[in-house]
């Protein structure tokens, strides 16, 4: 550096990247800054490696492959190369050697991802909010804005804050309009396509007040996003809702259509058969004898029900939860007493004492461990029943759990859940609450088809979409649920085929149990 210690610019970025630095490393539980390094360097390397894998997904969440993309590509490979040695067999030093290369590279990458998130946080945000627009859909554009904001974070990594701070706002501007671009192209544009089809159908006719409401809204976000082009939030609210209507338009066009052929008694038992369908899967009283609105009562009172009883069970656990810990808590304080008397009895020292429990301890670590290991066999074998062979597959990695669920299919190019999925996901929740307390990562994969950018965004968004699903159904509290997107970047089989590209298009949860400590 050439005289930065004079200048003042510098020593402030410095000040705020350090304070920043703490608040970031305090997210990233467990990750490599955080690690003692002569007490990484003593660890099981069964165990190193696996935190490291962990840490080096939740540096991928944290943006540090964007950050500081060179960095965080030397903290992979030395990531890769300490799993190959482990995979191999390879002599104890060589892995830890190379879990430690891996954790001084994720050192510098998170003190440079740290100035860059100081230095670029206005273009960090404009670069959120067009992909979450749909902006990498824009392959061209899109790679060349992102290749220049990689100019801007390698330029700090190679200690040219200058050329960040001269650039910066150009690219700013350019993520900007392909925000817009892909708010009135993308979305509206999908909008319009699902009109245009609806219209086919002789939507203005059949469906007038669905049709026209679509119109008005579409009219509207139109005339909003052309007048107020920063206006972020208005902005997306106004496009959801306009997809949204133009979706309900083409479902009220297409059921008008068939019941405009039908008996009326045929139109009648249909709707009296959707409302028995859902009072049946409630296990709630056939009431096909009453009233519409009956039924429908006779529905949600069943939902409500259902809650009610969801929250008291939920109460029950945590009053358990509580007993258990009080039991434990006196189970303990009565082996502290008992030690106690042990060593008055016996005349022990202070220090035989402590060497004592020292011993016992340590006794106790190593039973725990192998109970650890023998319950997170049982529980694996269990999991494995819940699925059928052509659902998921389950395996072991180390101390983990990996489901690959085979079966998981979105429509091309989205990332919506649709309902056949559901059972699958059932099963997925059931396999994470078969653990007590697990943490839980959410991977996203596709193949090559499409650019790098859109395979990313695509399988970030897809991960997020389960991560999401999880939360609502209350399989574990948010923080405990993360969500990461590869890309293509880690493939099973060869994208050159159809068969391969399917292996590789898939979601992955990984389960990683609770390490409770001695």
């Amino acid at each position: 550096m050439k005289n930065r210690a004079r200048d003042p610019i510098w020593i402030s970025l410095v000040i705020v990247g350090l304070a920043l630095t703490g608040c970031v490393q305090s997210q990233m539980a467990g990750s490599a800054v955080a690690l003692d390094p002569k007490k990484a360097m003593m660890g099981n390397p069964v165990e190193l490696v696996n935190q490291l894998s962990s840490d080096i997904s939740e540096a991928r969440m944290a943006q540090l492959n964007i950050l500081s993309p060179d960095g965080f590509e030397k903290a992979e490979r030395a990531f890769f190369s300490a799993q190959e040695d482990l995979e191999r067999g390879n002599q104890i030093a060589d892995i830890r050697r190379a879990v430690m290369e891996s954790r001084d590279y994720l050192q510098q990458a998170e003190e440079i991802a740290t100035i860059s998130r100081t230095t670029l946080t206005d273009t960090l945000k404009a670069r959120e909010m067009a992909r979450s627009a749909g902006a990498a859909k824009f392959e061209n554009e899109y790679r060349r804005v992102e290749n220049d904001f990689l100019d801007l974070t390698r330029a700090i990594e190679r200690d040219n804050l200058s050329y960040a701070q001269n650039n910066r706002s150009k690219v700013l501007e350019r993520y900007r309009e392909l925000e817009v671009r892909a708010i009135k192209e993308e979305t509206i544009g999908e909008v319009r396509t699902l009109i245009a089809q609806a219209e086919a159908a002789d939507a203005r006719k059949i469906a007038p007040l669905s049709y026209g409401q679509a119109m008005d809204q579409i009219n509207a976000t139109d005339a909003f996003i052309s007048a107020n082009p920063y206006a972020k939030e208005e902005m997306h609210a106004m496009a959801r809702e306009a997809l949204f209507k133009a979706n309900r338009l083409v479902v009220v066009t297409e059921q008008s259509n068939q019941i405009k052929t039908m008996e009326p008694e045929a139109i009648v038992l249909l709707m009296e058969n959707h409302l028995h369908t859902i009072s049946a899967a409630l296990g709630a009283q056939d009431m096909r004898d009453q009233a519409y609105h009956t039924q429908l009562d006779n529905i949600i009172g069943s939902v409500n029900s259902l809650k009610s009883d969801r929250m008291f069970m939920s109460e029950k656990n945590q009053a358990l939860q509580a007993e258990m810990e009080s039991i434990k808590a006196d189970y303990q304080a009565r082996i502290d007493a008992f030690n106690v008397r042990v060593a008055t009895l016996e005349g022990r020292t202070r220090e035989d004492q402590m060497a004592k429990e020292r011993m016992a301890r340590e006794h106790m670590a190593v039973e725990q461990r192998l109970a650890a290991e023998r319950k997170f066999n049982q529980l694996y074998v269990a999991v494995q029943d819940y699925f059928e062979d052509d659902e998921a597959e389950v395996y072991k990695q180390e101390n983990q759990l990996v489901i690959r669920l085979k079966a998981m299919r979105f429509p091309v190019g989205k990332s919506i859940i649709m309902p056949e999925n559901y059972a699958l996901l059932s099963q997925v929740q059931k396999a994470i609450r078969t653990f007590d307390d697990p943490r839980v990562i959410v991977e996203g994969h596709t193949d090559t088809t499409g650019s790098d950018e859109v395979n990313m965004l695509l399988s970030q968004q897809r991960a997020e979409a389960v991560r999401e699903y999880m939360i609502a159904n209350q399989t574990l509290p948010p923080d405990s649920i993360s969500a990461v997107g590869y890309g293509s970047d880690r493939p099973l089989a060869s994208n050159a085929t159809a068969a391969g590209r399917a292996i590789n298009r898939r979601i992955d949860i990984l389960i990683i149990p609770e390490v409770k400590p001695i």
